[in-house]
């Protein structure tokens, strides 16, 4: 049966043929073994009563034989059978498995588990096994559930078992040149100062020059560009949302170190990921800031980050994300603030006490804002900064 593959594009790794490695399901071991012999029974077996008998030890003889002769029913009987044994501990093995066969179905809950145990599949064996564009594949992911600092550690893991697959000696160089592209997907400036210190710093997969970015990246402002992606791994399904609360946009809004500062309440569980907040009236320009999200009532800082954006002198908003998802749960009141540093910009007016984001599934979130007492720079309901909180439901 010809499905297309997720990876259209991707080179066969000479680790996953079939006839050299084995891999454990369940409390067994699945071996991959020539297609040709005594191992079709099961293939046959199916052909001559359309009774279907598979273990651990010939599922995936049985998927090869299935694809080879076109018995699409045996192979969905196959996939099915993987599928009811998808774990955490061999969901990158199946994971390879689906990419060999082109089963996109089988790969996309394999990637849904890895997204869901992040931690417990990189611990598996299986892991360090897979080929260079399944990890990339990985890496590009926003809904991997863990700290960047262990995701790199797992991933200098398979740089070293790269090397021995290659023959090279494991060094430092060795290990950059099998990561290639990979190790720009690592993001780095997720990392707090002392993660990326105590690991990366110290890796010798970097250049001087890399790591003396990245450091000025953590400790200065303005900060300078680094080739890597400050999006967070959000840990979330679905789709980003995001709310904007005023209708129109108008200009020359200063600032002298006091934040900018929104109440609002949800009516039901999201998480924010960021602000979109205006830039300069006076063409392209870097800006220095500050976000938070405080609860309320409780005087608790729940998240901030201290960052940058750069604005291209537009009355559009630039995103400014949180290193890490902030939980936000119904009817409860929070303070968004940020404190931006930079030359006067535009800001928003004609603003909404209610706005209601909707999405396709006709699931409707509700956010209420409320002016935030104090001296917050003016910053009401009706105009000011923080036009925009970009979350997930």
């Amino acid at each position: 049966m010809a499905t297309m593959s997720i990876w259209p594009l991707a080179k066969r790794p000479e680790h996953c043929r079939l006839t050299d490695s084995c891999a454990v399901l369940g409390s067994k071991r699945l071996t991959r073994a020539p297609p040709l012999g005594p191992r079709l029974n099961p293939a046959l077996g199916f052909l001559y009563s359309d009774e279907v008998q598979i273990g651990p030890e010939t599922v995936m003889t049985t998927l090869y034989t299935a694809k080879k002769y076109a018995v699409p029913a045996l192979e969905a009987h196959c996939v099915e059978f993987l599928t009811k044994h998808l774990r955490a501990d061999n969901a990158f093995m199946l994971l390879t498995q689906a990419r060999l066969f082109d089963e996109p179905q089988l790969a996309s809950l394999c990637l849904d588990t890895i997204d869901k145990s992040t931690v417990d599949a990189l611990s598996a064996e299986g892991f360090t096994d897979i080929d260079i564009d399944t990890l990339c594949a990985v890496l590009e992911r926003d809904t991997l559930s863990i700290r960047e600092s262990r995701l790199f550690g797992a991933v200098v893991r398979w740089a070293e078992a790269e090397c021995q697959r290659q023959q090279l000696p494991v060094t430092f160089a060795n290990k950059q040149k099998v990561l290639g592209k990979a190790l720009s997907l690592i993001r780095f400036p997720l990392m707090t100062i002392e993660e990326f210190a105590a690991g990366p710093a110290q890796s010798g997969i970097l250049s001087d020059r890399e790591v003396v970015t990245l450091f000025l990246h953590f400790t200065v402002n303005p900060k300078p560009r680094v080739g890597y992606v400050d999006r967070p791994r959000c840990c979330l399904r679905g789709k980003e949302c995001c709310v904007s609360r005023f209708q129109q946009v108008e200009s020359r809004w200063g600032y002298s170190g006091t934040s900018d500062r929104i109440r609002f309440t949800v009516n039901r569980r999201i998480s924010v990921v960021g602000f979109g907040l205006y830039g300069s009236i006076h063409g392209p320009t870097d800006y220095q800031v500050n976000i938070q999200i405080i609860e309320y009532e409780k005087k608790q800082t729940l998240g901030q980050n201290d960052t940058g954006f750069s604005c291209d002198g537009t009355a559009n908003t630039f995103r400014v994300m949180f290193k890490e998802p902030i939980e936000i749960l119904p009817n409860v009141c929070y303070t968004a603030c940020a404190t931006l540093k930079g030359p006067d910009s535009h800001y928003g007016t004609k603003g909404l006490k209610k706005v209601v984001h909707e999405t396709p599934a006709a699931n409707k979130t509700v956010f209420f804002f409320f002016s935030s007492p104090g001296n917050n720079n003016g910053t009401s309901i009706e105009d000011g900064q923080i036009p925009e909180i970009i979350f997930y439901t």
